[in-house]
């Protein structure tokens, strides 16, 4: 398994096929950390402060299409033990990593290299991941790794943690929009994943990338960054850098979000860079559309304003998106009317 980059000791040169063409590199990686991106604290949440912070929400979820949350309750001990399994499992030997190689996109857990098309790719990403599907649980946890120890337990907790915490942030969302509660459960998030990638230190970060340009084409997506600076946003054409707050999680509304609010929300497009000296493990999660569940723009958002997006199955938008090289304006458009 030496295609995975967590096989690799120390890499003194930048391989050929991780070098991407002059236009697609990052060039000038060490973009600044932005200070504009919005923090919303959640710990006065059930308090007269609840109108103030929901407006935080939709207004970054307007003007910014990303935004980071502390004091969310999931607490920073789960936080930190999830991350080390994480980090223990990209180090544990390639044997038992083989286990659990695959570019099955059905699999319930899988790992791979750069993309799930890695054999037929002219240039590679500098990562691996490891995929959780984690709802519901029962499902899919017999398929996890069993090593390190409480892998399964920890990522369990984890896993019932951050829904709870992202279905919390929809429930808000529907708060300060006008739609009815819990609008968003059931169908439009039925599906949940897990995604962990892990970056080593990487020789040559100007001419390779972690992941490339893109907007997650789910309903809603957060982050847990660790402590290595590397996801970047993009904001009025520039690149910024998202700063890893300790304890934080970084919430992406995704593009089934901007077609529900009839294009009142954004959707950040986002990348990954590499480090020269430090590997990098982030935490995904991702809540998904059932395949045929019907989407379209709320009536209630329509108001005056004629509607932006024809309806559709996830699974119609999800093959679009893919056949459009994950090109999020380009699958989009099919669907405008």
């Amino acid at each position: 398994m030496d295609i995975l980059i967590s096989n690799w000791s120390r890499v003194r040169c930048l391989p050929e096929k991780y070098i991407f063409p002059a236009e697609r590199r990052p060039g000038n990686h060490k973009v600044s950390v932005s200070k504009d991106i919005p923090i919303i604290d959640l710990e006065r949440i059930n308090g007269p402060e609840r109108d103030q912070i929901i407006q935080q929400i939709i207004k970054a979820s307007q003007e910014f299409g990303l935004f980071q949350v502390i004091n969310h309750g999931v607490s920073r001990e789960l936080m930190e033990k999830t991350m080390q399994m994480f980090r223990q499992f990209f180090e544990s030997p390639a044997e038992f990593k083989a286990r659990f190689y695959s570019n099955d996109l059905n699999a319930s857990c899988r790992l791979y290299t750069s993309t799930l098309n890695y054999e037929n790719e002219e240039v590679h990403y500098w990562r691996d991941n490891l995929t959780h599907r984690c709802h519901p649980l029962e499902d899919h946890i017999t398929h996890w790794p069993d090593d390190p120890p409480y892998y399964r337990k920890v990522v369990a907790e984890y896993s019932i943690e951050v829904r709870k915490f992202l279905l919390m942030i929809l429930e808000l969302i529907c708060n300060g929009m006008g739609l009815e509660s819990r609008f968003f459960e059931g169908e439009l998030s039925k599906n949940q994943s897990l995604s962990v990638n892990h970056h080593i230190p990487c020789p040559d970060p100007s001419a390779t990338i972690g992941m490339q340009a893109h907007c997650d084409p789910n309903l809603i997506s957060m982050l847990q960054q660790g402590d290595v600076c590397g996801l970047q946003a993009l904001k009025d054409g520039q690149w910024v850098g998202v700063e890893p707050l300790p304890g934080a999680f970084v919430v992406i509304p995704g593009l089934q979000l901007r077609v529900i609010s009839n294009g009142k929300l954004a959707s950040a497009t986002h990348r990954v860079v590499t480090d020269l000296e430090k590997s990098r493990t982030t935490i995904g999660t991702f809540l998904i559309p059932s395949s045929d569940v019907l989407i379209q723009p709320a009536d209630c958002l329509l108001g005056s304003s004629a509607m932006l997006y024809r309806g559709y199955t996830y699974e119609e938008f999800f093959g679009t998106f893919t056949g459009n090289n994950c090109e999020a304006e380009m699958a989009l458009e099919r669907f405008k009317l």
